[in-house]
């Protein structure tokens, strides 16, 4: 259940939030920033690279890399392949994890090392056999770990991550805010220059202005009700969130946004793109999940009993309201089964200022529902 007065309560939320969650995402901008300058001085603004990837490989442990390679394959389009390079093992532990290149990469092709940790042995590894394979080789991790030892030897290119003094207290969560944007600002940097994407500089500074923005707008201090990472939050206590997106840039915004809340608030969610959701998940909201559904008698004696889960639609868009789309229809198929919908569209601006705007509001939508969360 959610303590709604927590959330009106910011010296109770500093106090509940043990692993730096609401830092880690009122600092995305500046996470930004400094991943920028470390991206800067480790050379990726001098690289003159004779043309675009056959493949980008990307791998690296938990959430942060598989939503840097979501993003990343969202925003690079059709111009190259984007393939997250799963692991295998017996645990998430950095020792236990593997991970091999496919038998086709060659010359042609870039790997992406992105980890939080850095200690992982089989990411050495694979750093060891893309250069025998003759691939590219880029890695972000925490400065003077083996991994960055690792990429040095076989004339990789390696960026510092963007860390914060309290990232050493523990394990970071790979759902984390401050770990995406620590690990996707110099890969970006990188696939501007190559040709993949765009992110100039100018956009990364615009896009840490939009974050900051967002850290303005729903921080600890803003009372709830002016306050949209708050008033979600509140929405989506005690319910399973059909997180619908609509629009290329909100499909990743939603899947990072269903894993933060598994990974953070410990609370399951679905997710699909529209207008797929609607036959995908019609089922759902005809069933006991709907608000409507209570086959019990309406007189029957509740207070002993634990509130029922019933479903609320969260539809994130990157369209204008007067374009194609499906909303209209999403609207009518959630409210004719009297299920509520909370709606998240961002500012006009590029397409990753709006992606970063998606993002760090459901970001902070997860870190209130694992902070204000009781069990």
């Amino acid at each position: 259940m959610l303590d709604e007065s927590l959330l009106d309560d910011p010296e109770g939320l500093a106090e509940a939030d043990r692993r730096g969650l609401l830092r880690g995402a009122a600092e995305a901008g500046a996470r930004v920033r400094t991943a920028v300058r470390n991206a800067a001085e480790a050379g990726v603004r001098d690289l003159r690279p004779d043309g675009r990837p056959r493949a980008v490989l990307i791998a690296g442990p938990g959430a942060a890399a598989t939503h840097a390679a979501d993003l990343i394959g969202t925003l690079a389009g059709a111009g190259s392949p984007v393939i997250r390079l799963a692991p295998t093992g017996v645990a998430p532990a950095a020792g236990a994890l593997r991970w091999e290149l496919p038998g086709w990469a060659g010359s042609v092709d870039l790997l992406l090392i992105a980890t939080p940790d850095g200690t992982e042995p089989s990411l050495s590894m694979l750093a060891e056999q893309a250069y025998r394979r003759g691939c590219a080789v880029v890695a972000v991790a925490p400065a003077r770990s083996p991994l960055a030892d690792a990429v040095r030897a076989v004339r990789g290119l390696f960026v510092p991550m963007a860390t914060a003094p309290y990232d050493q207290g523990e394990p970071l969560a790979g759902s984390a805010p401050g770990v995406l944007w620590a690990l996707l600002t110099p890969l970006l940097a990188l696939l501007d220059r190559v040709g993949l994407l765009t992110a100039p500089p100018d956009v990364l500074e615009r896009t840490a202005d939009r974050l900051d923005h967002v850290a303005e707008r729903c921080g600890p201090a803003i009372v709830t009700y002016r306050n949209p990472a708050k008033a979600l939050a509140a929405e989506l206590a005690d319910t399973l969130p059909l997180i619908w997106t609509e629009g290329v840039s909100a499909g990743p915004a939603g899947r990072r946004f269903a894993a933060g809340l598994a990974e953070l608030s410990g609370i399951p969610a679905v997710v699909a793109e529209l207008p797929e959701a609607l036959a995908a998940h019609s089922a759902l909201l005809a069933g006991p999940l709907a608000a409507s559904a209570d086959p019990d008698d309406f007189f029957r004696d509740r207070v002993e009993e634990p509130p029922a889960l019933h479903a609320r639609v969260v539809l994130l868009r990157d369209r204008p309201i007067g374009g194609l789309t499906a909303a209209p229809a999403a609207r009518e198929l959630a409210l004719g089964h009297d299920t509520p919908i909370s709606e998240l569209e961002p500012e006009p601006g590029d397409e990753l200022e709006t992606l970063a705007e998606l993002i760090a509001i459901t970001d902070f939508t997860a870190v209130y529902l694992a902070l204000a969360s009781r069990t």
